[in-house]
This record gives C-alpha cells, structure tokens and sequence, in this order.
C-alpha cells in the first residue's frame, strides 16, 4: 500500500496533498503528511479552507475528519473512504488514485449537507433519499473547489454518532471557527438543558473511539502498522 507519506509529494503532480479538516485536533494527526487547512466544520469554513490550499499550490484536496453515520450498519470508528460525494442533489466522483493512496474505498457515496443532520428520524429520511453511507458538513465543499481547480479530491472521514443517535444540542455548539472545542458554549448548552448529558457522555465514548480510528488509519496509512 502507498504511505499518506505519498501525499507530501503526489506522484502525479510534484506537488504536496492539502487536507481540509474541522477540528484542530485533526490537523496535528497530519503533521508531515501535506498541507493542513482547518475550516471550522462547516461548509464555508471549508471552501475557505480549501481556497487557501489551492492558492497555496497544492495537487490535490483531501477532506479528513469525523462524519455522522447515515447506514445503520455502520458505528462509531468506522472508516469512510467514498467513491464518491453526494451535495444537494449532485454527485462528485473522487479521485481513484488518491483513493488508492488512502487505502482504497470502504463506501460508494456520502452526503454532504449545509447544515448538521442531528436527528435520528433525520439521518433515517437521509440515508432513505440517499443511500450514503454517513454524512458530512465539509467534503461537498471541498470537491466543488476542486473542480472548480481542476484538482483531484478524496475523502478519509470516520464514523462519530451513529444512525441511530441524536445529537445533543450542546455538540451542535462544540466548535468554533478555528476548529477548536467551544467549551463555555457547551457548559452554557449544559446548564441550559441538563437533560442532554447523557447524551453528552455517550457522544463523547463516540468521539473517542472516531478519535482512536482516525488515529489507527493514519498510522496504517504511514506504514506504521
């Protein structure tokens, strides 16, 4: 298998691989893996992001980072390699050889959405018009700007709250625009709606093991085991 290593240095182009991520804990897991654009979890933070990549003179664009699962066969930790991107009715075909460098597809589509898909009911109607596998905030963004660039793109995204699970209001508050953990707005959440902790508690086992997956496949995917 082809290292993500590879992506410092595309094969292809000479040129290195730019990842748009949400969280800024995501962005230390590719240090020395290309370049890193953190775009805060939603779409326009990661079209921003990802215009910065391109200008920066990158070959390709890979969205990275946790998803919602839609399939309820998947859970949490699960690895989402799609051939290709769902956004509001269009379809994005990602790169087969960037595919291959990120060890190969696990699904055939994900949805990309402008808005969280916090809802079980609503990740039951989404997987049902759809039939993707999970679903993101940032991967149609960044495979518009790629085509728009004439760039190739791929996705490595793992599974966080599953199908079955609704997302506490304070998740949908956890972030800010610099992809760090907004925890005075999430004890604000808290204090507002007790009830939700919870649900708190069981997205943060989610979190964890998404976290350890992430973890696990760049690892694998750096010849490290």
């Amino acid at each position: 298998m082809h290292g993500l290593a590879s992506l410092e240095i595309l094969p292809l182009t000479g040129r290195p691989a730019g990842f748009v991520v949400g969280l800024a804990a995501e962005a230390r897991l590719l240090r020395g893996c290309g370049v890193v654009g953190i775009g805060g979890g939603m779409p326009d933070g990661a079209q921003a992001a990802a215009e910065r990549l391109v200008a920066a003179g990158v070959g390709a664009l890979v969205s990275f980072g946790l998803a919602g699962g839609l399939d309820p066969a998947r859970h949490p930790g699960d690895v989402i390699v799609p051939r290709r991107v769902w956004e509001d009715g269009a379809q994005f075909e990602a790169d087969p050889a960037l595919i291959a460098l990120l060890g190969g597809p696990t699904v055939d589509l994900l949805a990309a959405t402008a808005a969280p898909v916090a809802s079980a009911a609503d990740k039951v109607a989404l997987f049902r018009a759809t039939g993707a596998a999970a679903v993101d905030l940032e991967s149609g963004a960044v495979a518009r700007v790629a085509g728009r660039h004439g760039l190739p793109f791929a996705v490595l995204r793992v599974v966080c709250d599953p199908a079955w699970r609704d997302l506490p209001p304070a998740a949908l508050a956890a972030l800010d625009a610099g992809g760090a953990i907004a925890a005075r707005r999430i004890l604000a959440s808290l204090l507002r709606h007790p009830m939700q902790l919870p649900a708190l508690l069981r997205l943060a086992a989610d979190a964890g093991a998404a976290r350890s997956a992430l973890r696990a496949a760049t690892s694998r995917l750096r010849g490290g085991g």
